[in-house]
């Protein structure tokens, strides 16, 4: 098992900048990749960006230029740092690993944007 924490979000103004956190612990080495979710109310949920053991990233078209999802190693929290954050980024997001079975999702934290 996987277990994902997530930490950092909170009210920011429009133009800020967030930095989330995403801790793993437990049978790390089952995952292949790692990546963030979000999912605004009333909204499908949205793949934002992912990063790769290898360090490959993809980002949502929504989000690139803005947004920056890095690691250091598979042993050390991944992060998505938000830069020039506008209203409508307000969401839900969530951790997610990807494993060769089994996909495991952290329990998401509140990003919000006020304009």
């Amino acid at each position: 098992q996987v277990q994902l924490v997530e930490s950092g979000g909170g009210l920011v103004q429009a133009g800020g900048s967030l930095r989330l956190s995403c801790a793993a612990s437990g049978s790390i080495f089952s995952i292949n990749a790692m990546g963030w979710y979000r999912q605004a109310p009333g909204k499908r949920r949205e793949l934002v960006a992912t990063i790769t053991n290898s360090g490959n990233t993809n980002y949502a078209e929504s989000v690139k230029g803005r947004f920056t999802i890095s690691r250091d190693n598979a042993r050390t929290p991944v992060y998505l740092q938000m830069n020039s954050l506008k209203p409508e980024d307000t969401a839900v997001y969530y951790c997610v690993g990807w494993g060769p079975n089994k996909n495991y999702w952290g329990q998401g934290t509140q990003v919000t944007v006020s304009s």
